[in-house]
């Protein structure tokens, strides 16, 4: 069985609530921001700060450095430093599932892990950020624009601090398209790898 689970996905794919669902039916406990509570701890970082450079890289990433972003670099590859301490510590402790944060890659060598990816149309993940809360009446072009601009982070994230490629299934054990089974599919799916 496996010990963590890991799950990363495109903004709006579901792969948050893929997680909760899958640690509620299997007993684990459910890690995705928490971590940056205690990364923050950790890196000596202040908690806003900390929630800032969550899945962003340096400034200077794709550019020419300039001086002023060279300061900031250190900072963001602290609190990545941090992160990946702790997302190690939960590895070796087990039971449990991690969303986001690069674990996949952080995890890679750790035995009972189960990698997930989790996709979907854009339709799909427009629906769902719109039907949460706290997207109520923004408009459709601005959740298309975030959900480009969140998963180009994300890409840059994962390329910068792992050099892999964000949703490349190579990285991945699986990878589930939310779209065409569902979140509930999903679940059921990554529970019975789970189990094997």
């Amino acid at each position: 069985m496996a010990k963590v689970i890991t799950i990363s996905r495109e903004y709006g794919a579901g792969g948050g609530t893929i997680g909760e669902k899958v640690a509620d039916r299997l007993g684990l406990e459910y890690l995705d921001k928490a971590i940056i509570l205690k990364t923050a701890y950790e890196a000596q970082v202040n908690v806003d700060s900390a929630f800032k450079l969550d899945e962003s890289v340096p400034m200077n990433f794709g550019f020419a450095q300039s001086l002023f972003d060279f300061y900031n670099k250190p900072l963001n590859e602290k609190v990545f430093a941090a992160q990946s301490e702790v997302i190690k510590r939960y590895g070796e402790k087990g039971n449990c599932v991690i969303v986001g944060r690069n674990a996949n890659s952080i995890l890679r060598e750790f035995d009972n892990t189960l990698h997930v990816f989790v996709c979907g149309k854009l339709e799909d993940r427009v629906q769902r950020l719109m039907n949460k809360e706290m997207y109520k009446g923004v408009p459709e072009n601005k959740i298309v624009s975030l959900i480009n601009t969140v998963d180009k982070r994300r890409k840059k994230y994962c390329e910068y601090y792992t050099n892999t490629r964000f949703g490349d299934a190579k990285n991945y054990d699986i990878c589930l398209d939310s779209s065409r089974l569902g979140i509930e599919k999903c679940v059921d799916i990554i529970c019975e790898l789970a189990g094997k």
